[in-house]
This record gives structure tokens, C-alpha cells and sequence, in this order.
């Protein structure tokens, strides 16, 4: 298969707007023969939603919105983000993953974050389950942003089978004084931990950040995407709009695992019983 990570930049609470962009990014990637776009977090709604939340937030069961989106994904899949609500009217901070006309699963951000310049806990509801989606591609493990800073959720997504990874994320940055483009620290960082994850977990990453103004505060861009023995094999530009390819083999996360077993002889039962021990 052939995977297009397409970072945007979205237009706070309008979502026929951001849709009409995202179907634009869709037709290039079809038009470059991909078989998946991976977008960012909340790219259809925009990420400082703050009360709007309220009144943009989607039942995925019953909104009429994400139509013109279902029909573009029996060209190609798609995953994007959105404020999904429940049937309980929580919302969450949600990936979702469209494929052949209709939504197969979102996953909800186990971990809004609130600290710093991010006040999404005060806004969303917490996710509460993490678990690979079987897919025509082969299971998916789909997180958001900062569920990638949490060891056991790339980790239980992996051992649920997951042979890829995807990360979309709105991870913004003020930029100092000594900004340097060719060497830039949130991109370096970022990176480190995807190759890691590839490498330890002998599986493909991609990560798709947005890029952008909103309420203030800049996004960075610099989506990847690393094979499974930790090699970037497309990079996108730093804050700047893109779209970029590659090619996915799973007889390479075969080999990975040959070459170096330690995914293999991971044991997650010694993982439960030690953390019940550590939790009593």
C-alpha cells in the first residue's frame, strides 16, 4: 500500500470549509495513487475550540456533515480529526478512519492535556479505550498527539497487532529568537520518539502535524513517515502546507521482527502482573 500524510492548516469552527480543503489534498493524493491520507488532529474543526465545542462537535452515528468525505473514501481512505460527541453529549477529542463510504472507527485522545498552553482537558472528556483496528490494510493503531507521549499506548496498540502506527497531532511552538530552520528542536524531538517507536515496536509510524495561525500560537509541521527499522523514509516541510508518500511493505516489519526479536519475546502477561504488583 501507499500511505499520503497531508499536513493542513484548518479554519477554526468551520467545517464545511476544512472539509472542501481536506477533498482537495484527497484528489492529489489519488491522483499520486495512495491508498491512504492521513491528516492532523482536529483538522476539521480547527484545535483552540475552547465553547465552540458545543456547537461543531459530531455524533458519528448520526451527522450528515462527513458525507461529502464518505463518498472521496471509496478513492482512497482517510483519517482526519474532529470533536466528536457521544451519546451522552461528552466530547472528545476524537481520530476517525473512513474508508469505503462510511466512518469504521474513531479513536478518542486518552490524554488531553492541560498544562502549559493547552487547556483541552477542560474541554473534552477522556478516551477510555486503546486498541488496534482491523482495516483492508491490516490492523491500525491510530492515536492523537499527546497519547504518543504515553509509552503504553503505542506499546498496547502494537501487541493488539497493530503493524502500523499513526499519530496526528496539532503540536504548536513559539519560536525564540534563535530559531534556526535547518535545525529545529520540537522536529528533532518529535522524530526521536517516532524512529524509537518504530524500531522497539518493528513497525511502520506515520505522523501527520498540522501547520498554521490559530488563537495565537503556531504549528510546526514536520510530518514523517519511519519504516520499521527506524529509517525516515518521507519528511515534510517545516511550517508550510505538504503532502508526502511512501510506500509500505509488511514483509519489512517481517524482517524487522527476524533481524531483532525483541518485539517478538515482549511478554505483556509479565507487563500486567508486575504493574497489578506496582498498583497494589
Amino acid at each position: 500500500m501507499k500511505i499520503a500524510a497531508a499536513q493542513v492548516t484548518s479554519v477554526i469552527g468551520d467545517i464545511e470549509k476544512n472539509i472542501e480543503h481536506h477533498l482537495k489534498f484527497c484528489d492529489e493524493a489519488i491522483k499520486n495513487k495512495a491508498d491512504l491520507v492521513v491528516f492532523p488532529e482536529l483538522s476539521l474543526t480547527g484545535y483552540s475550540l475552547k465553547d465552540l465545542n458545543f456547537t461543531i462537535s459530531v455524533n458519528l452515528e448520526k451527522t450528515a456533515v462527513l458525507d461529502k468525505l464518505k463518498e472521496k473514501s471509496k478513492k482512497i481512505s482517510i483519517i482526519c480529526g474532529l470533536a466528536e460527541e457521544d451519546e451522552n453529549y461528552a466530547i472528545y477529542n476524537s481520530g476517525i478512519f473512513i474508508s469505503d463510504g462510511e466512518v469504521k472507527f474513531s479513536h478518542r485522545k486518552v490524554y488531553p492535556p492541560t498544562y502549559g498552553l493547552f487547556e483541552e482537558f477542560r474541554y473534552f472528556s477522556r478516551g477510555k479505550e486503546c486498541k488496534a483496528h482491523d482495516t483492508k490494510f491490516g490492523k491500525i493503531g491510530l492515536l492523537v498527539c499527546e497519547d504518543l507521549w504515553h509509552l503504553s499506548l503505542p506499546y498496547t496498540v502494537a501487541m493488539d497487532g497493530a503493524q502500523i502506527l499513526i499519530g496526528i497531532a496539532a503540536s504548536p511552538t513559539r519560536l525564540g529568537t534563535d530559531y534556526d530552520e535547518n535545525k529545529f528542536k520540537n522536529y528533532d524531538i518529535n522524530s526521536e520518539h517516532h524512529k524509537t517507536y518504530a524500531r522497539i515496536l518493528s513497525s511502520y509510524f506515520v505522523f501527520s502535524n498540522r501547520v498554521g495561525f490559530e488563537d495565537g500560537v503556531n504549528f510546526w509541521g514536520g510530518s514523517e513517515i519511519v519504516d520499521p527499522f527506524g529509517n525516515i523514509l518521507a519528511a515534510a516541510k517545516l511550517f508550510e502546507e505538504d503532502i508526502i508518500y511512501a510506500e509500505v511493505n509488511f514483509e519489512e516489519v517481517r524482517r524487522a521482527r527476524h533481524q531483532a526479536r525483541h518485539f517478538l519475546d515482549e511478554d505483556p502477561d509479565l507487563t500486567i502482573n508486575n504493574l497489578k504488583k506496582i498498583r497494589k
